[in-house]
Parts: structure tokens; C-alpha cells; sequence
């Protein structure tokens, strides 16, 4: 049987303790990805001593295929960035989806990114010169873990980190290759939803997210 956790509650202490160098670290911050790694970034920024925020993030799912994505937008600091899978991309293309209906994936989903900016509290941060620790719930694409990496990469950051409960060993490996140091307390062989290794992983509401961001202080 492989790793599960209890909840994101867990994951993020079981992050924490296995990171124990980042405890009391100065010059560092937790960034949760909105909304399923901030749960896990204020546990484990808890147990480090350390302050958290968020990172907003929004996938850019295929149409009727939602859980797959083809990309990911990401803000921080007043920038959007994109990040495509351009591969996957000329698939759906040869395949009969057509660029009209990506186009209105993403302006649906620039459109709540934006929405979140104005309703969330504890996004935009300056992090040049600091260690940023970017955290999630777990990473199957890592499609949204990219965007972060890039986004916060604009605000001129020492060190960018990524730390994940569990990840798919194509994400992981993926994102190894664009960030500082990446982290995953477990990559499995085979990979099913990142909710398959929780025994509970409930949707997180935007009232949810918030309350954790406000507790943050």
C-alpha cells in the first residue's frame, strides 16, 4: 500500500517535517497554490515558523476533458503568465477541437483569475532576493506548478522551491528542470488523481481559501 494522508491538513505537516531546513529559514515565504495548496502551505508554514500566502493559479482543462490539461495561467505581482503544452496542444487541433473553443477556455479562466486577485487577500508579495517555497496538493501534469514557477520567477526571487505531497513522476521530473530544488514526499510509479492518495479531499471554497489566507495575518 502505498502513501495516503489523512487530509491537506496532514500532508502539510508531513511536508514540513521532512524539510526541517527550512524551519526558521530567514528571507522565506510559503506560497500555496490557489485554491488546493494553500490548506497544505499554512500547515506547514505553521510547523516551520515561517509566513504563507498564495500563488493564483487556473488550469486550462480540454473541453469535455476538463481534468487535462492542455496549459495554465498563473498571476503574481500584476503579471499573468501562460504556460502551454504545445504537443498536446496540436493533438486536439489534428483531433477536431478547434482554436475557438481553447480561446474561450481561456478567457473563462483569465476572467476568474482575475476575479480571485480582487477577492483574495495575501497575493502579491515582494520576493526578490528570498527563498519562495511553492506548495500544492499534489502535481499530476504539473501544468499549474509551471506557471507558479514562472510567475514568481518575475519578481526576481534567490531561490524557487517546490514542495508537493505526492506527484506523478512525468511532473516531478518536469519540474525539476524549472525550479531550484523540487520536492515530493512520494512519486509513485503509477499514478492515479491526486485525491486518490487523501481519505478526504473536499473541495475547497473561495470562503474557504480566504479564511486560511486571513488567519495568515
Amino acid at each position: 500500500m502505498g502513501m495516503r494522508f489523512k487530509d491537506r491538513t496532514d500532508a502539510g505537516h508531513r511536508l514540513a517535517a521532512a524539510l526541517p531546513q527550512l524551519r526558521e529559514r530567514p528571507d522565506t515565504i510559503l506560497l500555496g497554490l490557489a485554491r488546493g495548496g494553500i490548506p497544505v502551505a499554512a500547515s506547514a508554514a505553521a510547523s516551520l515558523y515561517q509566513p504563507y500566502g498564495a500563488v493564483l493559479v487556473r488550469k486550462l482543462g480540454i473541453p469535455g476533458r476538463e481534468e487535462t490539461a492542455f496549459g495554465a495561467l498563473a498571476w503574481s505581482n500584476g503579471r499573468i503568465v501562460r504556460i502551454l503544452n504545445r504537443p498536446l496542444l496540436e493533438r486536439m487541433l489534428r483531433h477536431g477541437i478547434s482554436r475557438e473553443a481553447l480561446d474561450a477556455v481561456e478567457a473563462r479562466e483569465r476572467t476568474e483569475l482575475l476575479r480571485r486577485v480582487d477577492s483574495y487577500p495575501r497575493v502579491g508579495f515582494d520576493v526578490t532576493g528570498k527563498t519562495v517555497v511553492l506548495v500544492d496538493d499534489g502535481l499530476a501534469t504539473g501544468a499549474t506548478m509551471r506557471a507558479a514557477i514562472e510567475a514568481v520567477r518575475a519578481g526576481g526571487p534567490a531561490t524557487v522551491i517546490t514542495a508537493v505531497p505526492v506527484a506523478s513522476l512525468e511532473a516531478q521530473a518536469s519540474i525539476a528542470r524549472a525550479c531550484d530544488f523540487a520536492f515530493s514526499l512520494y512519486t509513485p510509479g503509477k499514478f492515479r488523481a491526486v485525491g486518490s492518495f487523501y481519505e478526504h479531499f473536499e473541495q475547497l471554497s473561495d470562503d474557504d481559501a480566504v479564511k486560511l489566507l486571513q488567519a495568515a495575518g
